[in-house]
């Protein structure tokens, strides 16, 4: 058996001119359900202390498998939403093992 290790996503995303405050209502919004999703080891969204607009996702996973999975679950569509309404203005996503 393959030996499954823990990954992390952050998450760094730029609120639009004056949404910051929108952002980070609906980027709470998805701390609940992401805690609950499969694999999921911890959740959290912050603020930046020197740019109100800069927010951080950042997730543990059980592993790749679990995080690719909560990635590809209707839990995130919020994220097509943010960007069509002009919310975020650019996301920047990284992953660690």
């Amino acid at each position: 058996m393959a030996h499954q290790q823990p990954v992390t996503h952050l998450a760094f995303i730029r609120a639009s001119n004056g949404r910051s405050a929108e952002l980070g209502v609906r980027l709470r919004d998805l701390l609940e359900p992401s805690l609950r999703a499969p694999g999921c080891l911890s959740f959290s969204v912050q603020r930046s202390q020197v740019d109100a607009d800069l927010w951080l996702l950042s997730g543990s996973w059980r592993d790749q498998q679990a995080m690719s999975g909560y990635f590809a679950s209707p839990t995130l569509d919020v994220f097509g939403e943010l960007v069509q309404q002009q919310v975020v203005s650019s996301l920047d996503l990284h992953t660690f093992a």
